[in-house]
């Protein structure tokens, strides 16, 4: 029912290396020790794919003193590597858990085996050369390009080198090869050159997607409050308020019935509501920061004036964390007491943090962004898309350049990546202020950021908190997720999920695959908590629920029909702004 292993492996990073080994990893580590946002406006491009990184903008990696020496001291073991990969003598594995070399000839054929390996030292040797760096952003940044360029020449994406596509073609008489090509034409002319992730047809929102029951309570120009129909016979007091990314639909937490947290939310007897952005076009360019907590303080008010409740839980997600964020300062600074608890979801407050978004942070890029979505009032949910897909080019590019073109399928009918292609534009002043909280990190700077007129201060914000992070995450790393803990002034929980961003989310009970670890209070040092935590099977969701219950007043029958006289149900569930494309 859950397709885990093969939707895990499109969205999680670390392909090769399970979740387990990378805590077992952390874990020696430690014993044997002594407004702002990140995004890069980027065309897609038509025929084989491949960024546009020289128009949008050099990524300069930097000088590196020991550069020459590391290039010269791989270049020389990879040669000798390749002498004993000719001579049958390499110890070399390929790995079956890479779906590129899943077929048995990469083992078994002594030439396929021979060309596997050597593909593999070579990416090897490249990833030494690109550790070398010191300086961290600049190994993120050659590390992105240099991705690019190893997953381009993968064996595995022509059709000579593709076993298992030979093989589909001498079986199907060619046909495979036809409809491969046909489906290369196809993208040429309806995506952009690039490679489809996902059959759309097979889904549509409000028909097997985001069909949990409920309504619209309260809509403005920016946003939807959509009120879920309980489906227990009492529920808790305290309301719950999810606030979603601006960056993407919300029903990502909403996408089938058993694979919905709404639905499990109001399962486990919660009072759930939920923000629908608005798709933005040109004309909104100038929503930033301001519009969207103002908009989040009007959500809360309805949430309150619907349920009665004089408090509120918030579940922030992504950055969608951000803007809650902001908004509990901005409370606090006015004496505003509603929010009784808040929730993040891979959330990142920090951006000096390590992680993989830094391969953008290059001042040329960053004004060339800017400029851009100024421009157009805009930041494209294409050029949103293109980034992400780029920082994983062997799951999110090759991968389908192989299915689609070399095997001859359909692309797969997923929900999670038919939301992952639903995008959503970005205002240009929200994208500008996003930029700035990237390249100069001015959340963590008292005073240096002011929203709605109120000086950014973290530390006062003393509500408890639940923070969540992914095992496996490419955006935001679980170490710099965990940093949230430390950044505001109250009590908080630290949950560390498997899985990566978006599947760490999508991840709902029942998979036996799936895990978790909680520990002892967060401290400064997140490998020391997870020397400490205890793994549990299952999911985040049971431990946010348990924690949530316990802060959510006490219980009460639970209400017959959906908003109330001042914020009367103007549509049913899941609304129209959801509906909008980019």
């Amino acid at each position: 029912m859950y397709k885990e292993t093969y939707e895990h492996s499109l969205l999680d990073a670390g392909m090769l290396r399970t979740q387990e080994d990378t805590v077992m990893v952390a874990r020696k580590s430690k014993k044997n020790a002594a407004p702002p946002g990140p995004q890069r406006s980027e065309d897609s491009v038509r025929g084989a794919p491949g960024p546009k990184l020289a128009q949008s903008a050099p990524l300069d990696t930097g000088p590196s003193a020991s550069a020459a020496d590391a290039i010269a001291r791989e270049s020389l073991r990879l040669y000798n590597e390749w002498i004993k990969i000719v001579w049958g003598t390499s110890d070399r594995e390929i790995p079956p858990k890479d779906p590129r070399f899943a077929d048995s000839a990469w083992r078994e054929n002594p030439v396929y085996h021979r060309i596997g390996q050597a593909y593999l030292s070579f990416c090897e040797a490249v990833d030494s050369v690109v550790n070398t760096r010191s300086d961290w952003r600049q190994r993120e940044r050659a590390r992105f390009l240099t991705g690019i360029l190893t997953s381009a020449i993968a064996p595995t994406n022509t059709l000579l080198g593709n076993p298992a596509a030979l093989k589909r073609a001498y079986k199907t008489g060619g046909m495979s090869l036809f409809r491969g090509t046909q489906n290369m034409f196809s993208d040429m002319v309806h995506n952009k050159g690039m490679p489809r992730q996902v059959k759309e047809s097979a889904f549509t929102v409000g028909d097997n997607l985001a069909i949990t029951p409920g309504a619209v309570v309260f809509r403005n120009e920016m946003v939807e409050l959509l009120q879920y129909q309980p489906t227990t016979a009492t529920v808790q007091d305290y309301p719950t308020l999810m606030i979603v990314p601006p960056i993407g639909k919300y029903y990502f937490m909403d996408l089938a019935p058993q694979r919905s947290f709404t639905e499990y939310a109001v399962s486990r007897g919660v009072q759930f509501f939920a923000t629908s952005w608005r798709n933005p076009e040109a004309k909104h360019g100038q929503w930033g920061l301001d519009h969207y907590v103002q908009t989040c303080l009007e959500a809360v008010d309805a949430v309150c004036s619907i349920t009665g409740s004089k408090k509120v839980n918030i579940l922030g997600l992504c950055a969608g964390g951000i803007i809650t964020t902001l908004m509990l300062n901005y409370m606090v600074a006015s004496g505003d007491k509603r929010v009784n608890t808040a929730a993040f979801g891979v959330t990142l407050l920090d951006f000096d943090a390590e992680a993989p978004i830094a391969a953008f942070h290059s001042k040329r890029l960053l004004k060339i962004a800017r400029w851009r979505s100024a421009t157009r009032g805009i930041l494209p949910a294409s050029n949103l898309a293109s980034v992400f897909t780029w920082m994983r080019p062997n799951d999110l590019v090759w991968n389908y350049w192989s299915n689609n073109y070399l095997m001859g399928n359909e692309p797969p009918s997923l929900d999670i990546i038919a939301w992952s292609v639903d995008g959503t534009n970005l205002p240009g002043a929200l994208h500008a202020q996003f930029l700035d909280i990237f390249e100069h990190n001015v959340l963590l700077k008292p005073g240096a950021l002011r929203v709605m007129g109120k000086p950014i201060d973290f530390k006062r914000i003393k509500v408890e908190t639940f923070v969540t992070g992914a095992l496996t995450d490419h955006l935001t790393p679980w170490k710099a997720c965990y940093r949230t803990t430390q950044l505001l002034g109250g009590p908080s929980t630290f949950v560390l999920s498997n899985a990566g961003h978006i599947a760490s989310l999508v991840n709902p009970p029942g998979n036996p695959k799936a895990s978790y670890y909680t520990g002892p209070k967060p401290g400064p040092d997140p490998e020391k908590w997870l020397l400490g935590a205890e793994k549990h099977t299952g999911t985040w969701w049971d431990a946010w629920a348990e924690w949530i219950l316990k802060r959510s007043g006490t219980n009460r029958t639970a209400p017959s029909q959906l908003g109330n006289k001042l914020y009367s149900p103007l549509a049913a569930a899941p609304g129209e702004y959801v509906k909008a494309k980019a």
